[in-house]
């Protein structure tokens, strides 16, 4: 179900069977199904959607230039066209 429900979404059939054995792994976690389980997948009950970003941008980079360059448009910062991630970032206040 999950892998043709990501293939209707338009998402490759090779993403679509990466997040297909996610899903059913964690399930098997939580079950205790499996040797091995990520904290993550074990504790967090919440569906991706539920969770509603909770967990983005948390990574050691955080957001993507791209990221921080259409919030530093959305706020008008002069000369962002010309910033690095850094000098986004710091115009941003982050």
């Amino acid at each position: 179900h999950i892998k043709e429900s990501q293939e209707e979404r338009g998402t490759s059939e090779k993403r679509a069977k990466e997040i297909a054995a996610r899903t059913v792994n964690k399930e098997r976690a939580r079950s205790g199904e499996s040797r091995t389980a990520s904290r993550t997948s074990t504790k967090d009950k919440k569906s991706a959607y539920e969770r509603g970003g909770e967990r983005s941008h948390k990574g050691a980079q955080g957001p993507t230039k791209d990221q921080l360059y259409e919030e530093a448009k959305k706020k008008n910062i002069d000369g962002r066209s010309s910033m690095n991630k850094a000098e986004l970032r710091k115009a941003l206040g982050r």
